[in-house]
């Protein structure tokens, strides 16, 4: 999927956070952020749709979850290279 480094997404001034920060973010978020955010650590970037599938959660359900791990500074976002019209989710990790 995409090439970047935890390095590189550094250098691009994106925040990465340690372990610990993680897991204190994490543990007050919805079982479904929680799933997530897990299949993310495995496989990431992924879009929406792909979460959906790999989480065998609705995809009204992965909306939800990817905004309140956004809003916790958990996850990022950006366009996808293969497709412009989606945009592909990843840990700050």
């Amino acid at each position: 999927m995409s090439t970047s480094t935890a390095d590189e997404r550094a250098r691009a001034g994106e925040t990465l956070l340690t372990d610990e920060e993680y897991r204190e973010r994490l543990i007050e978020l919805p079982p479904s952020a929680k799933l997530v955010a897990k299949v993310l650590e495995s496989d990431s970037p992924l879009s929406q749709g792909q979460l959906a599938e790999e989480s065998l959660l609705p995809d009204r359900t992965v909306r939800y979850a990817l905004n309140r791990l956004e809003e916790v500074g958990i996850v990022g976002s950006r366009y996808s290279f293969r497709d412009a019209r989606k945009q592909v989710y990843y840990l700050h990790r």
